[in-house]
């Protein structure tokens, strides 16, 4: 467990344990799309809130399973801000597709969550109620379309369909947004504009190789030490423009701020 997963997942649970102590306040808390200009705060109290125990319990497992090594990777700030982005944006779709439903729930939260985790490690295989294999990129695929079908037929089996969309919505912008902004980015657009001369990729290739290889997830451990056999066998020059970026976002990660 990681430091924000436990902090959002106890966060979660204490809520729930005072809304059934204190159910005179939940009113105030829900989040009802049409009723925002004038309950502003409900935008973030509703991811907070659940309907049972069973919808709490799914959250929080979605969120244990996919939370920490998205958060190991982005990093403490950046994982809270796209837990935060997602389930705003699951509220703000909500206003347009259900604006009078009363919505509860982290759903649209983990939902950005678990879309974090496909998009890093896109190939790794998920495991449905441990027994049904399937890689989290068509595990994202599939909870998508179910979304948008139940959304768009109508279906009143009380899940705020439109908000599960809004959260892969959220997660996606800002995970774009933060990868049009990072080094690996940056660099890459660099070396596509123009190619620097040997001389200035063996000076960069030194910061690369200071690289903490145990700093590195264990999944994209295999990925570096390809490119940095390449590099030390046939010199910077060999490596492709991705290879360079891929270096060049880990180099960068050292002194990012977490």
């Amino acid at each position: 467990m990681t430091p924000w997963v436990t902090r959002l997942i106890f966060a979660n649970a204490a809520m729930y344990l005072a809304m059934r102590t204190f159910p005179a306040v939940l009113p105030s808390l829900v989040l009802v799309p049409i009723m925002l200009p004038t309950r502003p705060w409900t935008l973030v109290t509703y991811m907070f809130l659940h309907a049972n125990f069973i919808h709490i319990l799914f959250n929080m497992l979605v969120l244990y399973f996919f939370g920490p090594m998205l958060e190991m990777r982005l990093g403490g700030r950046r994982f809270l801000t796209l837990y935060f982005v997602s389930g705003i944006a699951a509220a703000l779709v909500s206003v347009f597709f259900t604006p009078r439903a009363i919505i509860v729930g982290a759903s649209g939260a983990v939902y950005g969550t678990m879309l974090g985790f496909a998009r890093f490690w896109p190939r790794q295989q998920i495991y449905i109620w441990g027994v049904l294999p399937i890689q989290a990129r068509w595990l994202v695929v599939v909870m998508t379309a179910m979304s948008l079908y139940a959304g768009v037929s109508g279906s009143r089996d009380g899940v705020a369909h439109f908000a599960h969309l809004g959260g892969f919505l959220g997660g996606l912008l800002y995970l774009l947004w933060i990868e049009w902004r990072s080094p690996a980015r940056k660099f890459k657009r660099q070396a596509q504009a123009s190619a620097p001369p040997v001389r200035d990729l063996d000076s960069v290739a030194e910061r690369w190789r200071s690289i903490r290889r145990e700093d590195i997830h264990p999944l994209n451990r295999e990925e570096i030490d390809r490119i940095m056999q390449k590099l030390d066998r046939s010199g910077p020059s060999s490596l492709t423009f991705d290879e360079r970026a891929t270096l060049e976002r880990f180099a960068g990660e050292r002194s990012a701020d977490n």
